[in-house]
Formats: C-alpha cells, structure tokens, sequence
C-alpha cells in the first residue's frame, strides 16, 4: 500500500504547485514621478465586438494615469505578429491606437491564454512593454504582484495540459510557420472550442490559494492583481495576503461590463468605465 507521502507526490495539483512555488518573479519600480498606475484585463477584443473596441479606444485617450498595465487577454485571439502586415487588419489598427497613447503614458502588456503569442515586434510598434508572468512592482512604498492569473488555476487540469504545451518555444515555432489564413482558421476553431466547453461547465477553476500565497510570499508582496477568471471582487488569503480581481470587458452586451482598477495616493479603487468616461480622475498629488 502507498503511503500518504507516496499519495500526495503522485498528485498532479500538488506537482504543479510544487513547479509554480519555484517560479522566478520579475521584479521593477514604478519612476519616483508616477503618480497613479491603472489596470485592466480580459478585453478579448476582435472585430466581431466594435463597440468593446471603441470603449478601450476611449478609455485609452481619457486616461489620466501615468501607466496602463494590461494584464493579458487584451486580444480574443492573436495569430502572429505578422497579421501587423495585412493591409487594414485588426491587429495593426490596435497597434496604431496603442502607439498613439504610448505617447502620453507608460504602457505595459502581460500575456494571457488568448494572446500569448505577442511577440517583441507588435510591442515595439505598439509602443509598449512586455512583462513576464508574473512580476512585482514597487509603487508608492508597497510591492504588488501582477499575473494574468491562468497559472494559478490549479484545478483545471485539462487547460494546464494545454497551457504547457502551448507555452513552449517548439509549439509556438510550429504554429508561427504554418500560412497567417491556416493560423486564423485554427484561432477560429480553438475559441469555438473554448466556448463550447464554458457552457458545458457551470463552474470553472478558479486562481489557487496555496499557490497565490506562495507567489506573494516569494515576491514579498501583500497584494496579487490578476485577471483571467472573470470574477471581479477582492478575496483575503490570510491575514497579511489578499487577491484584487480585474473585471473582463463587453459593452457590446447590456448591461455593459467594463471596468478600471486604480492605485493612487487615495489608495486601489474601482471604477465603472461610464464613471470613468465621464469624470475621468485626477491624479493625486504625491
């Protein structure tokens, strides 16, 4: 008979817990001259959703924040750099809006299980940073740990199946070679896919206490700010460690769903994108 430690290290959650406690953390410090830092997530943008695309379009210029960290799923899909160099395509007026901001503040881009084959040449177009997964940032006198949060999701065994595959160099060399309309035609088919299985599914795997807490321990971080799960809403860990949710976006739908994290000298604060639209908030003074 196995004993209970023989049980436990042939547990698939335990082993991936195990690997994720040993992830390096990338940490940065936010320039002594920034003032506020905002976050969004989960935009899915595609051209099936014009109106989803005009609010970050808005938004993007209203921005009163010295930084925009978008922290993965900006895209419902992305095929390749190269789709930069089809005439009028999506991608490459989303790089234009995207340059245009950068050059009234820092923007910065985390991968997300839609995007992540964004590579360095549509950051340099964009005008933004890449970030690892994840990373910690130093920002008024607090450290805070960013992710778009899919790693975490310990639970959803069949996804993480997917995820260590498509996340290495080999998969991804492999599905950049293949011709930019076959690569459309599998994104198509991968997100019909996906969808089929969240209906199926009532209720979907969400971020691991064990492993966030173990990310924030290492990072020396009281606070994680993630996407990916769609649930919006702020969870303690314990008493020292908590969990800040970013909402996903659709104003295509009604009610529309979009909304903007801030930090600033008030503290971290939500903000309902109309609100935001409307009175966009000034920066505080430091």
């Amino acid at each position: 008979m196995d004993s209970p430690t023989d049980t436990r290290a042939a547990d698939p959650d335990e082993a991936l817990r195990a690997q994720l406690a040993t992830t390096a953390v990338h940490a940065f410090a936010a320039p002594p001259a920034w003032r506020s830092i905002e976050f969004i997530s989960d935009l899915h943008l595609q051209p099936q959703l014009p109106r989803t695309w005009r609010s970050w379009q808005r938004y993007l210029q209203a921005s009163t924040a010295d930084a925009i960290f978008m922290l993965g799923d900006l895209f419902e899909a992305w095929v390749g750099d190269d789709a930069l160099d089809e005439a009028d395509s999506f991608e490459a007026a989303c790089a234009q809006t995207l340059r245009e901001a950068s050059g009234q503040r820092a923007l910065f881009f985390m991968h997300g299980n839609r995007d992540f084959l964004i590579g360095a040449q549509f950051a340099q177009r964009s005008g933004m940073q890449l970030l690892p997964d994840p990373s910690c940032l130093a920002f008024l006198g607090q450290r805070w740990l960013l992710s778009h949060g899919d790693a975490l999701c310990v639970e959803d065994s069949e996804y993480q199946r997917f995820r260590a595959v498509a996340r290495s160099p080999a998969w991804q060399q492999q599905i950049l070679a293949q011709p930019l309309a076959q690569r459309r035609q599998l994104a198509g088919a991968m997100r019909s896919q996906s969808e089929a299985r969240r209906m199926r599914e009532v209720i979907t795997a969400d971020v691991d206490t064990k492993a966030a807490l173990a990310w924030l321990q290492q990072a020396q971080a009281p606070t994680l700010i993630h996407g990916h799960t769609h649930r919006p809403a702020s969870h303690p860990l314990d008493a020292d460690h908590q969990r800040v949710v970013l909402t996903d976006w659709d104003t295509d739908l009604e009610p529309a769903r979009a909304e903007v994290l801030r930090i600033d000298a008030a503290g971290l604060q939500r903000i309902a994108l109309d609100d935001y639209l409307a009175r966009p908030p000034q920066p505080g003074a430091r």
